[in-house]
């Protein structure tokens, strides 16, 4: 930034993203109600009203964490009848894990970047939107209709007592929505991801007569070649939507078995199949239950279960979509000088569910060219302070454009 002013609020909008990074809010276990007090106390001393929005510890649970409650901050300009434009972020982490060089809740910054876990993903985005927000309030002649901060946590437990309560609860009724990203694309569309678990029960024994038993373990290893056996014709198929690629599954995890010298009576297997924008969860579930059953149909004592955990549905590009695409795609080339692509990623968001609410919606925010670059869910997370700078300016100029009188 060039003048005294602009070179405050840079400074500003760091301390703020430092104090979120500081704060953990590792999910799991999901015990986030005290980073969101901490950022609506932030949020209040910048001026904004915020609404604490408080999920019930029955839903809360339901999603496997501890405390979720919800920021939401509503900013209304002129007659306040234009558009409102929701940007969520969501405040939430991945535990640090190991093999980190500088410390996970320590926010220091070297070398022109800010360390630590949700420094990128997506603490980073209540800086970039908060600050762009601040920018119009401070400037707000011309503009007409309304801004909302959707700060939520629970997109790392698939955003269901997170975006899609305060949408399904009416808490917010946006006409376009900007979710968490990174500043050099601008992702219209996004992969889906169903998981499943799959318990195989048998009857245990003693290892000197496996025969009397039922071996879950060797009923469990049929389902796997099977499972592998569709991977390889996943690798067949592409997507239609450029950057998603193929279908995916991966089976993440395996437990089970009493001991050394007994035939194991129980295996469970958490598998993770990822949806194409083409494919339907429902339809996709379906038949891998259907394929599972199959590997084991016929085996005496063996029996299957089949549980979902999580069907997180694609994100699609709805009509109206290209309008925020547009816009952001003009103010990022004056700020960048280059036009971030629109473009699909093999991952997902909690944004699926503002398109599931029939929202135009897209991903931009702080950020490098990718994933990797930033370390996110990786080891030393970090993000630049000058891509920090970037996404604000592009958001709030964005912003003005959508909602000029």
């Amino acid at each position: 930034m060039s003048n005294p002013d602009e070179t405050q609020a840079l400074a500003r909008e760091v301390d703020f993203l430092k104090e979120l990074v500081r704060v953990p809010s590792d999910n799991p276990p999901g015990d986030c109600a005290p980073h969101a007090e901490v950022a609506g106390r932030l949020l209040e001393e910048l001026g904004f009203t915020v609404e604490r929005h408080v999920v019930p510890e029955p839903f809360v649970k339901a999603n496997g964490m501890k405390s979720v409650v919800n920021l939401v901050v509503r900013e209304s300009f002129g007659s306040g009848k234009g558009p409102v434009i929701a940007l969520n972020a969501h405040g939430d982490v991945v535990p640090p894990g190991e093999g980190w060089t500088f410390d996970p809740y320590g926010a220091e910054e070297k070398s022109g970047a800010i360390y630590g876990r949700g420094a990128a993903v997506s603490k980073s985005d209540f800086a970039t939107y908060t600050f762009a927000l601040l920018g119009l309030k401070e400037r707000p002649e011309g503009l007409d209709g309304t801004v909302e901060l959707h700060f939520t946590y629970d997109e790392e437990a698939g955003g269901f007592v997170g975006p899609k309560w305060l949408l399904e609860h009416g808490i917010s009724k946006p006409d376009l929505a900007v979710s968490a990203g990174f500043s050099y694309a601008i992702v219209v569309s996004h992969n889906g991801a169903l998981h499943l678990e799959i318990v195989v029960r048998g009857k245990q024994a003693h290892a000197a007569l496996p025969e009397t038993g039922a071996d879950a373990l060797e009923a469990a290893t049929v389902i796997l070649t099977a499972i592998y056996a569709e991977r390889q014709r996943l690798y067949g198929i592409t997507s239609a939507t450029p950057g998603i690629g193929s279908p995916k599954i991966t089976v993440g995890l395996i437990s089970g078995g009493i001991n050394t010298n007994v035939v194991p009576d129980r295996i469970t297997l958490r598998v993770d199949r990822r949806l194409t924008p083409e494919e339907d969860g429902a339809s996709v579930e379906k038949e891998l239950n259907a394929l599972v059953e199959a590997a084991v149909a016929g085996r005496p004592g063996i029996e299957i279960e089949c549980r979902r955990i999580i069907l997180a549905e694609p994100l699609r590009t709805l009509p109206g979509t290209e309008k925020l695409v547009e816009t952001i795609q003009k103010h990022a080339a004056e700020v960048l000088g280059e036009t971030p692509p629109a473009t699909a990623v093999p991952l997902y968001t909690d944004a699926r569910h503002y398109t599931a609410a029939g929202v135009p919606t897209v991903l931009y925010g702080a950020g490098p060219r990718s994933i990797l670059e930033a370390n996110a869910h990786a080891a030393d997370e970090h993000v630049r302070v000058s891509d920090l700078k970037a996404a604000t300016q592009v958001i709030e100029a964005s912003l003005r454009d959508l909602l000029k009188v």
